[in-house]
């Protein structure tokens, strides 16, 4: 483990409140889930983290699948965390969604895969993805272009996650594991990783769309969360020595 991560582990461990693993949870769910249509305000993703209880007395309903996919979500960043330094693999990816899925609604249906390849066809911002039949090969082709890099960037983990949307190998939940990957291997390979606010979902979205022929739209706004999440860290950590 890199030092940001053994600090982020350790308050983990010491269930320290208030620190930057806390942050983390609470704004990486919020904002992953709501970017999907959660209406599940920060407040309450917050409330959810801290008494792992529902109490949201006087204000608006929320669906009972946004309570679990908060709560599945804590979950997986732990997961994140647990299985940092085990090489990125399928089978991993399909944890993080087994996790992220559990107990929703989704779950129930037959035709719905939970930790698995999508079955049926389905589009991405009106735009087409990989079938299901190729799925599978496409995530070989993905993992194996990214594992064969020397060296691992902010732009490489982007691009992975640019080429990870277009497959869109799940039936649905696929922008949350996408996120998840893109914090993991931010934080795996020494840089510092980001979450995407969902008040700038349209500039994510948009950068999704035009990449890679506007490389920019998408880095810009990725490395944008990044100069916050180091924000972050320079408040938590004073101490902490930045490579660049």
């Amino acid at each position: 483990m890199n030092e940001l991560t053994k600090r982020i582990a350790e308050e983990r461990k010491s269930k320290r409140k208030g620190g930057l693993y806390h942050k983390t949870q609470v704004s990486l769910a919020y904002n992953s889930n709501r970017i999907e249509g959660s209406r599940l305000t920060e407040e309450q993703t917050r409330y959810i983290f801290e008494t792992r209880t529902i109490g949201f007395r006087d204000e608006e309903a929320v669906p009972v699948d946004d309570i679990i996919e908060a709560s599945n979500h804590f979950y997986a960043f732990d997961y994140l965390i647990d299985t940092i330094e085990n090489p990125l693999s399928n089978e991993l990816i399909k944890s993080f969604h087994r996790i992220l899925k559990t107990g929703t609604s989704d779950a129930a249906k037959d035709w719905f895969a939970v930790g698995d390849w999508k079955k049926l066809p389905n589009e991405a911002g009106g735009t087409e993805t990989t079938l299901p039949q190729h799925v599978e090969t496409d995530m070989n082709e993905l993992n194996s272009w990214y594992h064969s890099l020397s060296e691992i960037s902010a732009e490489d983990i982007i691009e992975y996650h640019y080429r990870f949307e277009k497959i869109h190998p799940f039936q649905d939940g696929n922008g949350r594991v996408g996120r998840l990957l893109m914090f993991r291997e931010c934080l795996k390979n020494n840089v510092i990783p980001f979450i995407i606010d969902e008040r700038h979902k349209q500039f994510y979205y948009r950068g999704l769309k035009e990449f890679p022929a506007v490389r920019g739209f998408l880095v810009d706004t990725c490395l944008s969360a990044q100069d916050t999440y180091r924000e972050w860290v320079k408040y938590f950590y004073p101490d902490y020595r930045f490579d660049s």
